[in-house]
């Protein structure tokens, strides 16, 4: 287990010290996916890669043999546009110097972690990075598993080591922490509008009572 726990504002999440990998989010992983509705992950991975547009947190998109695989999701692909996925053959993510370069060189180390699946594509560069140093913490509703059993006995034996587990709507909120933060608070809300189920209905009732439009992802 990881000596470096951070406690109390220090534990929360700071977008200027955030770094998020996305894995592997590939048809070939979806094809065996059990631990979740598909629709739901997509949802989430979704929002947490727009919310990390938003708050200018370093994004890395990663693929293994996507040759065979296949490519990363087009809901991702489409929030950034101009980035190339860096494809693996390493199982381990962590094991690859394409990934782990840009990581260190980031100098952030709230490494924030999502993909499928989560015992094995999350679980392995998981631990070796709280190893290394890094504060990391997994999106467990933009993850999944070949099985329910699978992904909470990942999540678990993730938590052993030191891992913190948080959804993607966790995420934001730490990464927003005030309101009053006006220059990200317009483009949070529709964020919130698009992908927040019945709390992005609400939100979208009360900006229409106020009469303000719904910033514009």
């Amino acid at each position: 287990m990881s000596n470096n726990l951070k406690t109390g504002l220090d534990a929360l999440l700071r977008p200027e010290d955030s770094i998020v990998v996305l894995i592997d989010h590939q048809p070939f992983q979806f094809a065996n996916l059990n631990s979740h509705e598909p629709a739901m992950i997509i949802n989430a991975v979704t929002g947490l890669s727009k919310a990390a547009k938003v708050f200018n947190v370093p994004t890395i998109l990663t693929t293994v043999v996507e040759e065979r695989g296949g490519l990363i999701i087009k809901q991702i692909q489409d929030v950034f546009p101009e980035q190339k996925p860096i494809n693996r053959t390493f199982i381990n993510t962590w094991q690859d110097p394409a990934v782990t370069d840009v990581v260190a060189k980031s100098g952030r180390k709230q490494l924030i972690l999502a993909g499928l699946w989560t015992e094995v594509c999350v679980a392995m560069p998981s631990i070796q990075a709280v190893a290394e140093g890094y504060d990391v913490f997994v999106v467990t509703d933009a993850c999944g598993a070949v099985s329910a059993e699978a992904h909470d006995m990942a999540v678990r034996r993730m938590v052993q080591h030191g891992i913190t587990p948080i959804t993607w709507l966790a995420v934001v909120s730490e990464w927003q922490r005030d309101w009053a933060r006006t220059d990200t608070a317009g483009k949070l809300a529709g964020l919130m509008v698009e992908h927040a189920g019945a709390t992005g209905v609400a939100f979208n009732w009360e900006l229409q009572l106020l009469n303000t439009p719904v910033p514009v992802q």
